[in-house]
């Protein structure tokens, strides 16, 4: 008990990174909507398809249809994971800010920012979506007629509007925002919010590092060598299968520790991104040739 009140009486003193929080999270599901799999990797996801209307009779009534529900089961695709030691005089010496920030920043500037690069490189790579013709968007007058061909797009897949989510770089944002022309307003307004996207988590294909290989040490992600730069996408919520499934953020003090006198961090995400097989037309993407 004692050692988990001083954890909470660490001052608060840190050069800190400036990071973003999370820019996906809107997007994760209703984990009442799946159950687990058969096994501890996949889920199972119903899917129902329908008949269409068929002519009545005034003789023979109704015509019969089928009503056909299928399982379509999806594999947890991330699965990632790191633990820090911080030695109790270390931690003391440097009045607790040592182990009593790290945790936070681990998960503010390294966790987060992959956890977002993964999910929008990963639904970048999904068959079927909707994808612009890639090109460089160099004016305001670029971004909102890239902008209205999506949501036209969009809206003749019949895409609900509600939930249409426009994920789009700061600089992009920017040519659009000095126009401040009524057009450009208009367009904007089609979307349920904007979310700003830094470059560096924006990325059609990411490369994750495994924290062993050489010159992998340090963990993390990079754009891939066939990655591109996304100037933004559309994503209407319903589409995605987003599930983080299990997360572990836990502490283990040197009382504890039975290998070192040292204060441990542990963490690891588990989890799931995938887009629903028959909503692919709500993701919408344009990136840079």
């Amino acid at each position: 008990m004692n050692s988990i009140t001083k954890f909470k009486k660490y001052i608060d003193r840190l050069d800190a990174v400036y990071k973003n929080a999370s820019l996906t999270a809107d997007l994760d599901g209703d984990a009442t909507l799946v159950r687990d799999g058969a096994n501890a990797n996949e889920i199972i996801v119903p899917k129902m398809s329908l008949d269409g209307l068929a002519d009545y009779s005034r003789n023979g009534g109704y015509v019969s249809g089928d009503v056909t529900l299928t399982n379509e089961t999806v594999a947890f695709n991330y699965d990632r994971g790191r633990k820090f030691g911080v030695d109790a005089m270390d931690n003391e010496e440097t009045a607790g800010v040592a182990f009593g920030k790290l945790g936070s920043e681990f998960i503010r500037t390294k966790v987060v920012p992959e956890v977002d690069a993964f999910r929008f490189a990963t639904y970048c790579g999904i068959s079927g979506i909707g994808k612009a013709t890639a090109g460089t968007l160099s004016t305001g007058a670029d971004v909102i007629g890239a902008l209205r061909t999506a949501t036209s797009t969009m809206d003749e897949a019949e895409v609900p509007m509600e939930n249409r989510i426009l994920y789009i770089t700061p600089t992009l944002y920017g040519l659009v925002q000095d126009m401040d022309t009524s057009k450009s307003r208009e367009v904007l307004e089609r979307f349920s919010k904007v979310v700003l996207v830094p470059q560096t988590r924006f990325y059609t294909a990411i490369d994750l590092n495994d924290g062993t290989t050489l010159g992998e040490e340090a963990g993390g992600y990079a754009k891939a060598s066939a990655g591109k730069d996304i100037n933004f996408m559309v994503i209407e919520k319903s589409a995605v299968l987003q599930y983080p499934k299990h997360i572990v953020n836990k502490v283990i003090n040197p009382e504890l520790n039975q290998e070192s006198d040292k204060w441990l961090f542990f963490f690891r995400e588990y989890g799931l991104a995938d887009v629903y097989d028959n909503k692919v037309a709500g993701i919408y993407l344009h990136n840079k040739a």
